[in-house]
């Protein structure tokens, strides 16, 4: 496979799967001012603050009120991660790669870009209108891998995307986390109150893991749920499992086996993560603290990221437009990212 088709279907899958988190990102606050006393305000700024958009943010905003924050993910062209942003990067990269992909792929991720160009920032009025919003975008997006995985051959091609959606699912599910430690940081006194419990909760239904949640648990503890999100083996958007499905990915574009050890630096980065989260447990995370145990995942994470930029992707010869810009957006992701 050409390094410029493999680099369009990783990055399309990439800013596929950021378009689905930012939008469940949102959807935290919501959850959460259901919930919130009436004394205690709606807090929009960690949601910046989490996914270090906040430096771009405070360049063109000059308070984090509910309107800008949602306009500046959603909308906001000059903020390259904005849900508006990362779905024309993805409709790029599919576009040049229309023979590579399925018809349906393309149908779907066209269709879903033209609907939310045409949508009006000024139709949001209440917040009924923004939660069913929100909603259809992640039906939009979850429709989009739906049909990814039921018409694309298990190729490279199919491996380089998930790869892609599990790297970047890893990143969020660590960033929805960590919004909770931006939230409220400064009172101590929410450990373990009736508002601490509130902002996990909120953070268990922004990743649909809720009700999963509490098949497998019957208490909801900080403990407990942190342990759930980021070593469970079984649920789809915990940390760990993301980390083994792209780990497998990665093996099987390589031809290694996972078994007799890593063949190039990107094998051996990512290896390295899985291996730490199965010899780990919660307490230790606690002990290290969650935020920065967070911050350097999402560093190693990165580290992952260009090594398999450097491994696969990066060659001289045969480079694109759409090439560079997975590039270019890669960079400028992990400036602002980190």
């Amino acid at each position: 496979m050409l390094s410029r088709v493999a680099n369009s279907i990783y990055w399309m899958n990439r800013y596929m799967e950021r378009v689905e988190n930012y939008a469940r990102f949102v959807g935290v606050n919501f959850n959460l001012a259901l919930d919130l006393p009436p004394d205690v305000d709606e807090q929009w700024e960690p949601l910046l603050v989490a996914t270090a958009d906040h430096y771009l943010f405070y360049k063109y905003y000059d308070k984090p009120t509910k309107e800008d924050v949602i306009h500046f993910m959603t909308f906001d062209k000059r903020n390259p991660n904005s849900i508006i942003s990362c779905l024309y990067e993805a409709r790029e990269n599919a576009r040049t790669i229309r023979e590579a992909i399925s018809k349906e792929m393309w149908e779907s991720i066209n269709t879903f870009y033209l609907s939310i160009r045409a949508t009006s920032p000024d139709n949001f009025r209440n917040m009924d209108h923004m939660q069913s919003y929100f909603s259809d975008i992640r039906k939009s997006c979850q429709l989009f891998h739906g049909v990814v995985d039921t018409s694309i051959t298990r190729n490279e091609a199919w491996h380089f995307g998930r790869l892609g959606r599990h790297i970047e699912r890893g990143d969020k599910c660590s960033r929805f986390l960590d919004v909770k430690y931006f939230t409220l940081q400064q009172d101590s006194g929410t450990s373990g109150s009736t508002l601490d419990l509130m902002l996990w909760t909120a953070v268990l239904k922004s990743v649909s893991a809720y009700n999963m949640y509490r098949q497998t648990h019957r208490a909801l503890t900080s403990m407990n749920i942190v342990a759930f999100l980021i070593l469970d083996k079984l649920f789809p958007r915990s940390i760990a499992y993301c980390v083994r499905q792209a780990e497998l990915s990665l093996y099987a574009i390589g031809g290694s086996i996972p078994e007799r050890g890593h063949n190039n630096p990107a094998e051996r980065a990512l290896s390295k993560i899985r291996s730490e989260l199965e010899f780990t447990d919660v307490e230790e995370i606690f002990k290290t603290g969650l935020h920065d145990y967070l911050d350097t995942f999402q560093t190693k994470n990165n580290v992952v990221d260009n090594a398999i930029f450097d491994m696969y992707f990066g060659l001289e010869t045969g480079q694109s437009q759409s090439q560079s810009m997975g590039q270019t957006s890669g960079q400028f992701r992990t400036q602002w990212m980190n």
